[in-house]
């Protein structure tokens, strides 16, 4: 069965937009679980635009279910310009005191509104694999952040990761559209065969909603979705535990 993690990065966002605790991530976490998410997930940023330092610590509190950190490691401390609000710590600071289950590396810019393309590992393998290795001996596992390009696959295998999580927006980009969507599913597909070819685990988000998410549901070996902004969306127009139980539905499940 595929794990739903759902990211809770704009719930924090709505709360960021007032000086208010509401709405609160926690009690949003709870009744995310409560309607049957199989995990949580978050992306803290050093502009804490989101989800907050703070917030991961929390949560790390009080779940009892996966807990996903996913971020760019190379993220270093940033103090905070907002009162009441505590300095970012840095991602892999963060991530060496919480020891969520799993870690998410990611290589987006600080600057970047969300994240728009997977690791070039030819580029960055020789800096991204003590990372790898430090996660690792931490007792978490590992993900990368791919582009469904079955060279940079095995070189993420190559590095030991666990898991890679596919970049989808071109995906979801073309089922929107209803332009080359075979041509681009066949790209995921031949990604999820050479990832189970190498050993790995397969991980998939970004723009995964409920129209799109049946199809892509399909791909051979998928373990795990996370979803935030669509999820989001839809539990404003329906609830958010029928959005949950909604997208656990389009994952094939009752």
């Amino acid at each position: 069965m595929i794990a739903l993690s759902v990211n809770l990065n704009k719930i924090a966002l709505i709360r960021n937009s007032r000086d208010t605790t509401n709405p609160d991530v926690r009690q949003h976490a709870q009744m995310c679980i409560d309607a049957g998410a199989d995990g949580i997930t978050v992306h803290p940023r050093p502009d804490q635009r989101h989800i907050r330092a703070q917030d991961c610590f929390d949560l790390a509190g009080m779940l009892q279910v996966e807990f996903n950190i996913e971020g760019n490691p190379v993220s270093g401390p940033r103090k905070s310009e907002r009162p009441g609000v505590g300095d970012y710590p840095g991602f892999m600071e963060l991530v060496r005191e919480i020891r969520p289950a799993q870690c998410t590396l990611v290589p987006d810019g600080d600057g970047q509104l969300t994240s728009d393309h997977g690791f070039d590992l030819k580029r960055d393998g020789d800096h991204v694999a003590p990372l790898v290795q430090e996660l690792q001996s931490l007792g978490i596992r590992t993900s990368l952040f791919m582009d469904p390009d079955p060279e940079q696959i095995r070189l993420a295998a190559q590095l030991g990761t666990e898991r890679i999580e596919l970049y989808t927006e071109s995906y979801a980009r073309a089922y929107q559209r209803q332009e080359d969507l075979d041509a681009v599913f066949a790209r995921f597909l031949l990604a999820a065969e050479v990832a189970a070819e190498e050993g790995l685990g397969l991980n998939a988000g970004h723009d995964l909603d409920l129209h799109n998410l049946p199809r892509f549901a399909t791909i051979p070996g998928l373990l795990e979705v996370s979803i935030g902004h669509a999820l989001t969306v839809d539990a404003i127009r329906i609830g958010l535990a029928p959005a949950v139980a909604a997208y656990q539905r389009a994952l094939g499940k009752s």
